[in-house]
């Protein structure tokens, strides 16, 4: 009897420690959020500490990480008046596929799986209802088969390399298998960025496991190889330059996504908002353009769209919404992104993506400090008084 007992008294512990696991997520909240604002002050509310940082930071310095925002802020929209906008079209194709939204859902890896424990699936299901595209990680949980067996429409998958070809050619062979519709090569990971918030919180957090000589390792040679096993679409996600624009088009590549992993690789790396028009130029045509980092904010994602993206993707916003409210917050996010999208192109006398160019741009200077929220200014309001709370 002693001994039950003790075993019972030992399992009590064990069940906190697996209750206090996850972040304490109310989905409710959701309907009650008018504005992208509302949903990272929730998210920074839910989210412990460790978890916040290492969504919302960056490598070493984190200039990588601002300058996104920086360059993102030093464009202006114009604005034509006196144009009927009653009816906006802001759809788009990828990869043939008609997207309601410009607005898709990055692979953001390891979060999703620490903020909820249906992470991959709530984010897997959001993009469907919406009728964009996810992107599910190697690194995301519950795991690959679980995403896509959560929603009736093909996902895309992203790749991670951890081990050897054999390692490889299972995991390609789970996913095509489970239904995804193409293959996204991750380019930019050869080295894990220094994210400091992480090492200095103590937070040891990796993408996931294996040995990371292999990403290292990874060529050109091993896409083409790739997408031979797979015969799907191949997306190479991380082009920074259009050297290597032109080097994915000729290895195979039907997109080439313009990433620069959300300012947490690279430290002092360029913007990718100021890498896009030279991708557009080098890829000419041959293949799709896809861009992330630093996006915050609907007119983000039309000044992408004017610089050629075909469309754009949310890493942090998606935690964030994630965060703030599961699976109903990301479903929400989207919602409010396609609001501020029409409204930008109502006020600039625009009616559709097709219509946008170079031309709806000009540089302006920020009138704002660089910061991984300063798009957002009551939301800061709101933090700065919390935390004298």
């Amino acid at each position: 009897m002693a001994k039950k007992a003790r075993k019972a008294t030992d399992s009590r512990p064990k069940r906190k420690a697996q209750q206090a696991k996850y972040p304490r997520i109310d989905e409710r909240a959701a309907a009650n959020f008018v504005s992208l604002q509302e949903i990272v002050l929730a998210a920074r509310r839910n989210l412990p500490q460790e978890l916040w940082d290492h969504l919302s930071g960056g490598s070493d310095s984190e200039t990588t990480l601002w300058r996104n925002r920086q360059a993102l802020d030093s464009l202006a929209l114009r604005q034509r008046v006196l144009v009927d906008v009653r009816n906006i079209d802001i759809t788009t194709t990828l990869l043939g596929k008609k997207l309601s939204s410009p607005v898709f859902l990055a692979p953001v890896g390891g979060f999703v799986g620490f903020a909820h424990p249906e992470g991959a699936c709530n984010v897997a299901r959001a993009a469907v209802a919406h009728g964009t595209a996810a992107f599910i990680s190697t690194a995301a949980k519950p795991s690959l088969e679980a995403a896509q067996a959560a929603v009736k429409e093909p996902l895309i998958f992203q790749l991670y390399v951890r081990a050897d070809r054999k390692w490889v050619e299972d995991i390609l062979d789970r996913a095509k298998a489970a239904g995804y519709r193409a293959l996204c090569v991750c380019v930019d990971r050869n080295y894990y960025g220094r994210r400091e918030r992480d090492i200095i919180g103590r937070a040891h957090v990796r993408e996931g496991f294996g040995d990371p000589s292999y990403q290292m390792a990874l060529s050109w040679k091993d896409l083409i190889w790739m997408k031979e096993r797979m015969k799907l679409p191949l997306i190479v996600k991380g082009v920074a330059t259009a050297e290597d624009a032109r080097m994915s088009v000729e290895h195979g590549a039907d997109v080439v996504y313009v990433s620069n992993h959300g300012g947490r690789q690279l430290d002092h790396g360029q913007a990718t908002i100021e890498m896009l028009p030279e991708v557009v130029v080098a890829v000419d045509g041959r293949a799709e353009v896809l861009f992330d980092g630093g996006v915050l904010r609907g007119t983000d994602v039309v000044k992408a769209i004017c610089l050629g993206a075909r469309a754009v993707g949310v890493g942090k916003m998606l935690g964030w919404a994630l965060g703030a409210a599961g699976e109903a917050g990301l479903k929400r996010m989207l919602e409010l992104m396609d609001v501020e999208i029409r409204t930008a192109m109502g006020l600039m006398g625009v009616t559709s993506l097709a219509q946008l160019n170079p031309s709806w741009v000009r540089p302006a200077q920020p009138v704002r400090p660089a910061s991984q929220t300063n798009a957002y200014p009551w939301f800061e309001e709101q933090n700065i008084k919390g935390s004298r709370r």
